[in-house]
């Protein structure tokens, strides 16, 4: 037996069992995992040098080395991200409907856990605590099958998760993580059926793509991130400049970083050469479309492919647009439905933009960065889901329930 179908199989028996756990049950084993990541950080910060070294021997570029990386205040932010699941409602048995027929049938709609979720991502070993918060809090079972990069890393915070949860109510097979790196894993659970119930990706589009087109598996799609920011001939030009900095240099290597800056022609003319200035003092590579160039001499001619791009580096697109409408239909065109922004003082501009763009998360004079479970009050994410299912945006806890119909009678039989 492999060790996907084995793991799969010990975390599905586990997640009977975890399933009808109370609230407080669950709460007590999320705070202990909380404690655990920070009395042992120190373990965690050694395997974490681990995958850096590898990482850097092997190429890495700088970006995805910022991903992988962990120290002390992120730790303490995954610790935080789980003691903020705590403080949130459990969805599980909240009841969404009550209706009584007129025959008398008593019936409840309730949320319930999904049961066992498999979960494949890439280079950052926060997912692994966040997802283990996430579906533990949901009374779901997970398999985690990160990436090579972050294997170390992820092996020791599993190990340290599992003692905290050998002291509490949750089964610790409900938390698994394959360790096998080859491309056969990732096959071999997307083809799970009966075992897992559904499978969620978090990394780039040819993960994204591998599952989506490959899996008999349900699959909750997590979609890459060519995030738009577009600055309106009304847009108060200060403003602009800040969030368009901060939506491409803050953190580059995340899917809600911006990776084209989209310029109307008149505020263009006035501003994108003070804004494009900033931007290479901070390193990033501009490349940009015929006029934007001869705006701002030695940028980069951007190629076709350039503007269907998630770069997740310090490499910036700029098109100058003459119209609203032409932002909007290069949105259409090259958009992943992740995260659009508009920068306008003009009510009716950003009315139209925030109904007509068609993504996940569309904004209004902020950055496209605050997409994301932590920054909405969720404690943490499973990922940013880009599809139109029951989930989209970033999906907290109610997102991995399913639900069921309970219904009570007195003898009645249908005609």
């Amino acid at each position: 037996m492999s060790e996907v179908i084995a793991k799969a199989k010990m975390a599905k028996e586990a997640s009977f069992a975890l399933g009808v756990l109370s609230t407080e049950q669950k709460n007590q084993a999320l705070l202990q995992m909380a404690d655990h990541l920070i009395t042992r950080q120190a373990e965690i910060i050694e395997a974490n040098a681990e995958d850096l070294e590898r990482g850097r021997q092997t190429g890495l570029s700088v970006s995805l080395l910022d991903r992988l990386a962990l120290n002390e205040s992120r730790i303490e932010a995954m610790a935080e991200g789980l003691r903020q699941i705590v403080e949130l409602p459990d969805p599980v048995g909240e009841t969404l409907q009550t209706m009584t027929r007129p025959n008398g049938l008593r019936i409840r709609h309730l949320r319930v856990p999904i049961g066992l979720i498999g979960i494949i991502y890439e280079a950052r070993p926060n997912v692994t605590v966040d997802a283990a918060g996430l579906c533990l809090k949901t009374g779901n079972a997970v398999v985690l099958r990160g990436g090579s990069a972050a294997l170390s890393s992820n092996r020791k915070i599993i190990d340290i998760l599992h003692d905290a949860l050998d002291a509490s109510a949750i089964p610790k097979d409900a938390l698994q993580i394959v360790e096998d790196a080859s491309r056969s894993s990732v096959d071999e659970m997307l083809k799970l059926n009966g075992i897992i119930d559904t499978i969620i990706p978090r990394g780039g589009a040819s993960l994204i793509q591998n599952v989506v087109q490959n899996a008999t598996v349900p699959v909750i799609e997590t979609g890459a991130g060519i995030c738009h920011t577009y600055l309106d001939a009304e847009a108060e030009p200060a403003m602009a400049s800040d969030i368009a900095f901060n939506a491409k240099v803050q953190r580059p290597s995340v899917c809600n970083a911006m990776e084209t800056l989209l310029v109307h022609e008149s505020f263009a003319a006035a501003h994108l050469p003070d804004i494009a200035q900033r931007m290479k003092e901070a390193n990033v590579e501009l490349r940009g479309d015929k006029r934007a160039c001869t705006l701002v001499p030695g940028m980069k001619e951007a190629a076709e492919q350039d503007w269907s791009t998630e770069y997740n580096d310090y490499v910036l697109n700029v098109k100058i647009v003459s119209s609203l409408d032409e932002a909007l239909m290069h949105i259409r065109r090259y958009g992943t439905m992740h995260s659009e922004c508009i920068v306008t003082e003009n009510e009716l501009h950003a009315r139209r933009f925030l109904a007509e763009v068609d993504a996940a998360a569309v904004y209004h004079n902020a950055s496209t960065r605050f997409t994301d479970g932590f920054e909405f009050g969720y404690g943490a994410e499973i990922g940013i889901s880009t599809q139109k299912l029951h989930a989209r945006g970033p999906m907290g806890l109610p997102a991995l329930t399913s639900s069921k119909y309970l219904i009570e009678g007195s003898g009645q039989i249908r005609q």
